[in-house]
């Protein structure tokens, strides 16, 4: 995000609009509580220390210039305020949206390192967001409003220190751009680190048992000992660039302020300035630096907020493998003609053209070796692919002219390791059709081959990544239960019975025909014999992995 203010920021979170709107309020009337103060000490000490005025002459001027501190103190409480109110909606806004598109975008392009990228950005990343929105946007509109206001009131006391001001002021935000360049530059390098980091270590969790079985644990502790440290490392180059840049702002508005003092101190000697004047200039000049001096140390702050949200609008402008608009799906079997992937970046093909049709009431195999395509095949199904040769049709429609979300709510997925969100089995057999009873539920569990008696606490058990009492084969069988309570037109399922002992394959293949006997089209990958079956359809894909 190199400019100050990204317009994409507005787009996808409306509480920035809000808050640009109340910060400008804010500043207006700070700037002009600023000027007032400045004129009323002006006042008070010159008729005091030189016309010989007594406190009572002048407290009325010192009342309301208790009433202005009062007043700036408020300002600054409503506009903290506002801001974190802001900050997070915003948050919560950006978070929501990037979650959204990611689901839009699909567990292909989810894979690999970009994983930890999100699961970064989901949590640390967008909430460090929140002091750029917080901190540095309304100290952006008060370094305009405030310092451009002051610069009026002193051109109309004093020429000489007009043009002093004008001429050191733009010197600030010069030196901010140039140091923010290599500001962003370096926090882009910090966070692209953590992300690797990330990504590195949600893979060595995942493949920890293998890494233990072969003796191998160590040599990944050195490599996210060495990613770590490159981490560390960059984050103290960010802080080195912060504090030295914050002592090349506070030196460049100490010597501006100063050069204004040494023209109103020698012209005071000569009695070419009175002393009210004078002084309400001296009080003003530093607060036309100060502000464009804070917009550097927020710019700091909000670093890793800057290039966080930098990251979340990158993600939310990929485009989805599909795009279409077309919501009316039309009834008959599912066409695939001649599919073939190849995914971009890569000059491998991850499918090789295949071909078969996909009716409903029937059961449709997808067979053959590892890498030959089969998930690559389910993705397209599912629209989170486009092929990169042939078409899928649908009726008469071709896939890539419907809408995803419409054609998504007419699939029920099953994958090899499906996520339950709970809070209970029962809830989460129950996320297509809500109002389903216990006793619906209880069935479709039956149907599934998973028999709600032999789970701890029945459909009442928990389920979920940080509370889950069912085994990844039950696991399995609760999706497919899913699916069994309120079958859709199409079911995807990602080898089902892959770790099932004979009788609960047995069990999972009954409720793959069950499905098919209740008029779904089923698409099933199979490497074990037990799923296919005479009558089926089967799709033999070939060994794929040959150079696009």
């Amino acid at each position: 995000m190199s400019r100050p203010l990204d317009p994409r920021l507005l787009r996808y979170a409306r509480g920035v609009r809000s808050l640009l709107l109340g910060s400008v309020v804010v500043a207006g009337l700070t700037a002009a509580l600023v000027v007032a103060q400045a004129f009323c000490l002006g006042y008070v000490v010159s008729e005091v220390f030189l016309g010989e005025a007594a406190l009572d002459d002048v407290m009325p001027v010192i009342t309301l210039l208790a009433g202005i501190v009062v007043g700036r103190a408020l300002l600054s409480g409503l506009g903290d305020v506002l801001a974190q109110r802001s900050a997070t909606r915003t948050s919560r806004e950006l978070r929501a949206a990037m979650l959204a598109h990611v689901v839009r975008l699909g567990p292909v392009w989810l894979s690999g390192e970009r994983r930890g990228q999100v699961a970064t950005l989901a949590t640390r990343g967008i909430d460090s967001v929140e002091p750029y929105v917080s901190r540095y946007l309304p100290q952006l509109v008060i370094a305009v409003v405030v310092p451009l206001t002051v610069g009026i009131a002193i051109l109309t006391q004093d020429l000489l220190a007009a043009v002093i001001v004008a001429v050191t002021a733009p010197l600030i935000p010069v030196f901010m751009i140039l140091i923010g360049l290599y500001t962003q530059s370096a926090t882009a390098k910090q966070w692209s680190t953590l992300g690797v980091l990330s990504g590195h270590f949600l893979d060595v969790v995942a493949g920890l048992p293998t890494l233990k079985a072969f003796r191998r644990e160590t040599a990944q502790s050195q490599r996210m000992a060495e990613i770590d440290r490159r981490y560390r490392k960059a984050t103290v180059g960010v802080l080195r660039i912060s504090f030295l840049s914050s002592l090349t702002l506070e030196l460049l508005a100490s010597l501006s302020v100063a050069v204004v003092a040494v023209a109103i101190g020698i012209r005071l000697v000569y009695g070419e300035i009175d002393l009210q004047t004078g002084l309400t200039v001296l009080i003003l000049a530093p607060e036309v630096y100060l502000p464009i001096r804070m917009v550097g140390a927020q710019f700091h702050a909000a670093a890793d907020g800057i290039d966080a949200a930098e990251q979340v609008f990158e993600i939310l402008g990929t485009e989805p493998a599909t795009t279409g608009t077309r919501t009316d799906v039309p009834a008959g079997p599912m066409v695939v003609d001649g599919v073939g992937v190849t995914y971009p970046g890569s000059e491998v093909v991850a499918l090789l053209p295949s071909s078969v049709t996909i009716e409903p009431g029937r059961v449709t195999a997808v067979v053959g070796p590892s890498g030959a395509g089969k998930s690559t095949l389910l993705a397209v199904l599912q629209a989170f692919v486009a092929p990169t040769s042939g078409a899928v049709r649908v009726g008469d429609a071709d896939l890539a002219d419907l809408d995803a979300t419409v054609w998504r709510a007419r699939l029920g997925v099953v994958a090899q390791d499906p996520v339950l969100v709970g809070p209970t089995v029962a809830d989460d057999v129950r996320l297509r059709r809500p109002a389903a009873t216990d006793a619906a539920v209880d069935a479709a569990l039956r149907e599934a081959g998973l028999d709600p008696a032999t789970l701890p606490d029945g459909a009442a058990t928990r389920v979920g990544d940080l509370a889950s009492d069912v085994s990844a084969g039950q696991r399995r069988r609760v999706a497919l239960a899913r699916v069994l309570l309120d079958p859709p037109p199409l079911v995807l399922l990602d080898e089902p019975t892959a770790g099932l002992d004979d009788e609960a394959e047995a069990g999972v293949v009954a409720a793959v025909r069950l499905l098919a006997a209740r008029g779904s089209a089923v698409v099933v990958v199979a490497h074990r014999p037990g799923l296919v079956q005479p009558g089926d359809t089967v799709l033999t894909l070939e060994p794929a992995g040959v150079p696009a």
